[in-house]
């Protein structure tokens, strides 16, 4: 299933897997390679998920690579596969191989941290640093499903089209004060949400990675807010428990998107741990 409306989103380039499956990215500036891998939720997208951020890794001299995941923003939205870990595992090592790229710093939020963890046990030589913004796969499926976040996503995507006041439900929990939700936004996952197929979400499987957490060798920079309403900030401790090289910055009065809520925070943070490690 592809896009079927006409999305706001800036249009990057394709790349095709040896699966056939089309994949959507933006390409900006030069240098060591970034790949940003963005959460799930509807209408998730690697540029309505980052906008705010990645220019300023372009100023630093960082090559980004922002990946609309398979389901997401204007990739490829398949109905016939199961959109578990390991298929989002295998697409972006596939992606990254199309695209030449051999060792980066793995960004991801949400699905995308889970994402990143997933890759970076797979392929160590891959990872050579990890960013993580309250990431999924460090706690059992049944305690991310008692989180209102997430209970909410699940509802409004089962209860059919998502508009604008829907997704303004929806998102209003992602935020500490959703007062800042633009909504251009709101707009950009709106256009994308009625173009995702319903096994998206249902067949969304990510395993509990917390025993296998030592065997990452790289540095890990993470960001949590206490007030996640989607995954709770006790898994911030469990990395820092469970992995060899890790730190996490914990933000109170901060909800999932601690890159929108804490934007030159997480800039400046992020710039100097690719620099300085």
């Amino acid at each position: 299933m592809n896009q079927s409306v006409d999305l706001s989103l800036p249009v990057g380039a394709y790349l095709s897997l040896p699966s056939g499956l089309r994949l959507h990215y933006l390409d900006e500036g030069t240098g060591p390679v970034v790949l940003w891998l963005h959460g799930s939720g509807p209408g998730a997208s690697g540029f309505s998920n980052f906008k705010g951020n990645y220019p300023q890794f372009v100023a630093a001299g960082y090559r980004n690579i922002l990946l609309d995941l398979p389901g997401f923003g204007r990739s490829d939205k398949p109905e016939d596969v199961q959109y578990n870990l390991d298929f989002f595992v295998d697409c972006v090592a596939a992606f990254l191989a199309g695209i030449g790229v051999s060792r980066c710093t793995l960004l991801g939020n949400s699905l995308g941290g889970a994402i990143a963890l997933g890759l970076a046990l797979r392929h160590p030589q891959l990872a050579e640093k990890l960013i993580l913004l309250a990431p999924g796969g460090v706690e059992e499926r049944e305690t991310y499903f008692q989180m209102s976040g997430i209970l909410r996503m699940v509802s409004l995507f089962n209860a059919g089209p998502i508009g604008m006041a829907e997704m303004r439900s929806m998102m209003s929990l992602q935020l500490f004060d959703p007062s800042i939700l633009p909504e251009d936004l709101l707009q950009e996952r709106v256009a994308v949400a009625v173009t995702q197929p319903k096994n998206l979400f249902s067949t969304m499987m990510v395993p509990n990675m917390e025993s296998r957490l030592g065997e990452i060798q790289c540095p890990i920079l993470g960001f949590w807010g206490s007030n996640d309403n989607f995954n709770p900030v006790s898994g911030a401790q469990r990395i820092i428990d469970g992995a060899k090289q890790a730190r996490f910055i914990v933000l109170n009065q901060c909800g999932h998107w601690v890159q929108v809520e804490h934007r030159e925070l997480f800039n400046r943070s992020c710039v100097e741990f690719l620099r300085f490690g």
